[in-house]
């Protein structure tokens, strides 16, 4: 297996782009292989860059996949103890609970 091309942080050649920049235009980077890679941070950093000609197009959202992913973003905002929807992400770092079960446990 060759190789990939390592380049500076801003020195990757014009047309390559890393997957973020795919995002922007619309592309995917499922299934193209990677052409490159940027390092930066003294190498601890990478970025993979792909060529555009290769890249997919990105598939649209449908309504099973928005029904899904709102479905997903509630079972993230529902508070397990009180099966409240408190309207934002209930963070892994309280454990189990939203603040107001956390504040007062045996409430």
């Amino acid at each position: 297996m060759a190789a990939l091309p390592i380049y500076r942080y801003r020195q990757a050649p014009h047309g390559l782009m890393t997957r973020r920049q795919l995002r922007q235009h619309g592309l995917s980077a499922a299934r193209a292989a990677v052409v490159g890679e940027i390092r930066w941070r003294r190498g601890r950093r990478v970025a993979y860059l792909y060529d555009p000609a290769t890249a997919r197009p990105v598939q649209p959202m449908t309504p099973g996949r928005w029904r899904s992913h709102a479905a997903m973003m509630r079972a993230r905002r529902t508070c397990p103890a009180c099966r409240t929807d408190r309207g934002y992400v209930i963070p892994t770092s309280l454990g189990c609970c939203c603040w107001p079960c956390a504040d007062h446990p045996n409430a």
